[in-house]
């Protein structure tokens, strides 16, 4: 065994802990299907959020984890339920008054309100591809639509019927007495009006494979369950594609997890084995509510990456999976800076280690390097004070701080730059209070300045910061954070901000002797 593997195999990160769960379901012996089966479910009666996102990229690294431990091949499914009908309209999107002529219809049945597709159901499988397509994820797309129309799903469909009482008993079990009276698994697809219909079943015919109901204009009608003319409820239907597809591996939102044993249950009536599942903790708007697709709250994938890498966002998913997430636009600095500080620790790791660093996983055990010499939020500090129109004029304080650097030999900087100004022009500018200095914050400024004007150790950062810790140790901050709170908000506008020696080291040590002589006039806070 080699030392990665062995490393894998005893490491303690989330992805490894999972992919040695699915490894010990077969005693690690090849499936007889000949492969296992990684699955991700998106319902597309929105446009695809983050957490849909989030989904795939967690599945993702389970995936290579496994492929680390095990040499069995392996497949990834995007499921989309998009033979749901459409229940309500979402807000974020155009034309709600045309949607709402079509609710209940399946999704695939919804005509798009953009314009640019096939359907409403079409048009957001397409968003969810090409996100997924950006990010080089590597996985097959299955629509339930043509899952159930093409014959794939007739099988279980017809052993849904042969097994409806015991489907039935686990789902009443969970119903409440009203919703008992008129709830069955199957919904069926109006003739008349295409409508997905939530109607009680007069008869199930096991032998012919039919249901019979009572159709909106009140007469009695019978359908094969074959065909895409009914579908599943959500709940069966989740079950029933585990044992369609022999779904190995599934995870899924803590809103799912009380469903958890009905799925199995249902998986099973149906004569599959039960996936291994993962809950992961839910993503939260800024007012920390739930993320909807109907709603459109959060952050978009799109959102995201206007002001940061795709590496950044598989980043801030690997982490802590099981804690709820605040996703807002204040997560993104960090995430980057935090990203980069792995990239550059992962050379210098042995194998456990390297194994456990988020960026084996975001990789697949191939890393690349960093060339971020400057860190993200260094560079919306130097967009705050060097009036930067583009990133061409943050590459001149750049070149000057890492002479090595340039677009060419650095593209993850250079991005960054062009991410820090957009960033900076839409969150941090409109923020931004500066203030007046009191009497110990600008008697201590004024040493600060007084030393930088004869300050003869170049732009080595770390020196800086020793200069500049001194200065405020001397004037008796204390806390020592009270004076880089100062310099952030006198400075910079803000109360958080970078190691101020590095600020300094990119900034220049002569701009920022006009910085702080700005400040103490006044003119910053004016």
């Amino acid at each position: 065994m080699s030392a990665l593997r062995d490393a894998a195999m005893n490491s303690k990160a989330w992805p490894f802990e999972e992919a040695r769960r699915i490894l010990k379901r077969y005693d690690g012996k090849m499936p007889e299907k000949g492969y296992v089966l990684f699955e991700t479910g998106y319902g597309p009666s929105g446009l695809p959020h983050i957490g849909t996102f989030g989904e795939v990229a967690r599945t993702t690294m389970i995936r290579r984890a496994f492929q680390e431990i095990s040499d069995i091949p392996t497949r990834l499914i995007c499921f989309s339920d998009d033979m749901d009908g459409m229940r309500k309209i979402p807000e974020n999107v155009p034309q709600p008054e045309m949607l709402r002529e079509h609710l209940q219809r399946p999704l695939t049945a919804v005509p798009d309100p953009f314009g640019e597709f096939e359907s409403f159901g079409h048009h957001n499988n397409a968003m969810l591809r090409r996100f997924l397509d950006t990010f080089g994820f590597e996985y097959e797309f299955y629509s339930a639509t043509d899952f159930y129309k093409s014959g794939r799903f007739d099988e279980t469909l017809l052993r849904a019927c042969e097994r409806y009482d015991a489907l039935m008993e686990v789902m009443l079990a969970s119903l409440r007495d009203e919703r008992q009276q008129t709830y069955s698994i199957f919904l069926p697809i109006s003739p008349i009006s295409g409508r997905v219909l939530y109607v009680p079943l007069k008869e199930v015919n096991a032998k012919d494979g039919t249901i019979t109901f009572a159709d909106e204009d009140g007469r009695d009608c019978t359908l094969p369950v074959t065909g895409g003319n009914v579908k599943l409820q959500w709940k069966p239907d989740f079950g029933a594609r585990w044992a369609a597809l022999d779904v190995d591996f599934e995870m899924y939102g803590k809103d799912h997890s009380t469903n958890t044993p009905i799925y199995d249950s249902i998986c099973e009536i149906l004569g599959g084995k039960k996936p291994e599942h993962f809950t992961y903790e839910l993503f939260l708007d800024e007012n920390g509510e739930k993320i909807s697709k109907s709603k459109g709250n959060g952050l978009t994938i799109d959102d995201w990456l206007k002001y940061a890498s795709t590496e950044s966002l598989s980043y801030f998913m690997y982490q802590k999976p099981k804690t709820a997430k605040r996703m807002h636009f204040d997560v993104i600095p960090r995430a980057v800076d935090e990203y980069h500080q792995q990239l550059r620790a992962y050379p210098t790791q042995d194998a456990a280690a390297q194994v456990n660093n988020p960026v084996w996983h975001i990789h697949g055990g191939n890393p690349p390097e960093s060339k971020m010499v400057v860190p993200f939020a260094m560079l919306l500090n130097l967009a705050s004070v060097a009036s930067a129109k583009d990133k061409e004029g943050l590459w001149g304080f750049i070149r000057r701080y890492a002479p090595e650097a340039s677009p060419a030999t650095h593209p993850d900087l250079d991005a960054a730059a062009g991410f820090a100004l957009r960033y900076f022009q839409d969150f941090v500018a409109p923020k931004r209070v500066f203030r007046l200095p009191s009497d110990a914050e600008r008697a201590a400024m004024q040493d600060l300045r007084g030393r930088l004007a004869v300050w003869e150790g170049g732009l080595d950062a770390d020196a800086l910061q020793t200069m500049v810790f001194a200065v405020g140790k001397e004037h008796g901050f204390e806390p020592l954070r009270d004076w880089f709170k100062a310099l952030y908000e006198v400075l910079l506008g803000a109360s958080e901000g970078p190691r101020f020696g590095g600020f300094v080291a990119l900034y220049g040590v002569e701009e920022t002797i006009a910085l702080i002589d700005r400040a103490l006039a006044g003119e910053l806070a004016a």
